[in-house]
């Protein structure tokens, strides 16, 4: 009893007061069969009961009459009542309205229980923030923070925007934003984001960006609006309504009037299956199972860091057959260190000091890698003018002398007679005019569970996984060998992976271009699924892919995967199983086979284990350790 208790405790307000009004009319229409009562008073007792649960729907089926809207299933649940109190059936007539609203009130739950998910997340969203100016705190809200604000986050609170640690250290809890658990560990100096919770100590925080750019607020964009995009089995069932609704009151009318002309029988026997036959038409299990299921599905996915724009998105990643990845940054971590540097005849360190002046103004993570090598700070005072060649490398001007720093492509545009090396890493080779001077060997992990995500996405029978990338052809083997790629293409500009990805599409395959979201724009555009690994922070992450992952972590794309075929799976067996059994039922209905109380019973009980279905979708086991 207690327990029951709880649950009723669940419900909002509407909710139970539906439940009240159902218990109630339920007893009063068991007192009803049960007494020996006159014509008057017999239509009474059952009409109370019916008045009860039913008014709701009788008012509102008048009021959209009266703007021109009655085609829909309360004007259905009205009309089929309405005629079986005609013909004084009674009781099918209360059934009709009894079975509807309880399926109402499933509906009800269901949804509100799948909103809820959304609203949860929805509260991410610091309320207030804590600005110090002068020494003194000041409390305000997120939307108030400007560019270079001093913000206090003490512990327990909920970090209000982005910016970069000027005081304290402290351990934050990043599950709300990308899904994993793992307390993460920053100090002075670190970028930390919206949302994110502060565990331990105080920290100052230099704000970024003003609260609407932040990360946070574009999260709650997402989520916002990812549920008003439709997929094309949603939009199916909008257009579906808009006909079949006219199409079955019509059938309904030559049903009660044709046969019985023809026929030469009795005209309430076919105005009675009519009745059953416009109560059974209704689509209730599709125009709320199919929405729902999505609704569960991008909830879901949000909940494990896995933001998807809207239902459509969901959709075309169920269907993809082919994966794309970007190596850098993507399968790879991105972060390079310099661990060796060739040459015959020019001093190590000169090199290094060299790249390090030309690179200096670049933010790129090969740049920082030659930067973070050099043994002293460049002197960016010898920096003359550099020049940037797309995919190639720069030509930058140190101490009045022009310097080429990339790839061989680079050294055989300036006629360098440059060096191969056997090592399969990323080479900066670099030239005096083309005068060659050596290479620098630079290395970048691969992330621990790319292997492990590659043959997951291997086991959910993806027919490609391609790697496509701008480094030297021994790197990208070498890494695809690791990772267990079979195809790849090397030595790649921006343009040609575009075009790659598009010859791929134009071949009849569904495409998921996996990229770090920045660099590779173009590519998640193109693509028919554009997915931005570990896109925390970035803006052009969040503008350009469908799907963006907020963390690094590679197995929440085989997670993805899995939410979106299950989902589309559960979309299906509704689809099916409601319009299989509702033919069934019409056809029966038509002829007589079916009572009106059966074939509401029969409505209502499809609609709730297509809702039931449903919630399957936010049921997943999951593992991305």
């Amino acid at each position: 009893m207690y327990a029951d208790m709880q649950y009723f405790d669940t419900l909002d307000s509407e909710q139970k007061t539906l439940s009240i009004r159902l218990v109630a009319a339920l007893i009063m229409f068991f007192i009803a069969l049960s007494l020996n009562l006159s014509r008057i008073v017999l239509f009474l007792s059952f009409f109370i009961p019916y008045t009860l649960i039913g008014y709701d729907v009788l008012f509102y089926a008048v009021k959209n009459i009266l703007h021109g809207q009655w085609l829909d299933e309360r004007f259905l649940m009205s009309i089929a009542s309405i005629g079986a109190f005609a013909l004084k059936d009674y009781a099918e007539a209360f059934a009709v309205m009894f079975f509807y609203q309880l399926g109402e009130l499933f509906q009800s739950i269901a949804v509100g229980k799948s909103r809820k998910s959304i609203e949860e997340l929805l509260s991410l969203a610091p309320e207030t923030a804590t600005r110090l100016i002068n020494g003194t705190e000041e409390t305000i809200s997120p939307e108030e923070i400007l560019i270079g604000d001093t913000i206090v986050v003490k512990p327990g609170e909920r970090v209000p925007i982005d910016g970069r640690i000027i005081k304290g250290s402290t351990s934050l809890n990043t599950s709300d934003i990308t899904g994993e658990s793992a307390p993460v560990e920053v100090a002075e100096g670190d970028m930390i984001y919206s949302g994110s919770i502060n565990i331990s100590g105080s920290i100052l925080l230099l704000a970024e960006s003003e609260y609407e750019n932040s990360t946070i607020a574009k999260i709650m964009d997402l989520i916002e609006n990812s549920a008003g995009k439709k997929s094309k089995s949603e939009k199916y069932i909008t257009r579906l309504a808009r006909y079949y609704t006219p199409f079955v009151v019509v059938s309904a009318v030559l049903l009660s009037t044709i046969p019985p002309l023809v026929l030469n029988e009795a005209f309430l026997k076919w105005f009675e299956r009519a009745l059953v036959f416009l109560v059974a038409s209704c689509p209730c299990a599709l125009l709320i199972s199919i929405p729902l299921s999505f609704v569960r599905g991008l909830g879901t996915a949000s909940k494990h860091g896995i933001l998807m724009k809207g239902a459509s998105e969901l959709e075309k990643l169920s269907e993809v057959d082919t994966f794309i990845f970007d190596k850098t940054g993507t399968l790879t971590e991105g972060s390079f260190t310099v661990s060796d540097v060739h040459s015959d005849n020019v001093d190590k360190d000169s090199i290094l000091e060299i790249s390090a002046i030309a690179e200096s103004q670049s933010t790129h993570p090969i740049a920082a890698s030659l930067k973070e090598a050099c043994l002293k700070e460049p002197d960016i005072s010898r920096l003359g003018g550099v020049t940037e060649h797309a995919g190639k490398g720069i030509q930058a001007t140190v101490d009045n002398k022009e310097y080429f720093i990339g790839n061989t492509a680079l050294m055989e545009l300036v006629n360098a007679d440059y060096k191969e090396c056997s090592f399969p890493d990323t080479i900066v080779h670099m030239s005096k005019g083309n005068d060659y001077m050596g290479h620098i060997v630079i290395s970048d992990q691969i992330k621990s569970k790319a292997k492990n995500s590659i043959n997951k996405l291997k086991g959910q029978k993806i027919e490609r996984i391609i790697m496509l990338s701008g480094d030297r052809k021994p790197v990208v083997d070498a890494t695809s060998k690791t990772v267990g790629i079979d195809e790849s293409y090397a030595e790649l500009l921006p343009t040609d992976k575009v075009e790659i990805t598009e010859r791929i599409m134009h071949d009849g395959n569904k495409v998921a271009f996996v990229g770090d979201g920045i660099n590779d724009a173009p590519v998640l555009t193109v693509a028919d699924v554009g997915i931005a690994m570990g896109a925390l922070g970035s803006d052009v992450a969040i503008e350009a892919a469908d799907i963006v992952l907020m963390d690094d972590n590679l197995l929440k794309l085989p997670l993805a995967l899995s939410i979106a075929r299950k989902t589309m799976r559960i979309v299906k067996q509704n689809t099916t199983i409601s319009l299989a059994f509702k033919a069934a039922v019409l056809i029966l209905g038509a002829f007589g086979q079916v009572e009106m109380w059966l074939a509401v019973f029969a409505d209502v009980g499809v609609m709730i284990l297509a809702v039931l279905n449903s919630l399957r979708t936010g049921h997943m086991k999951t593992n991305t350790q």
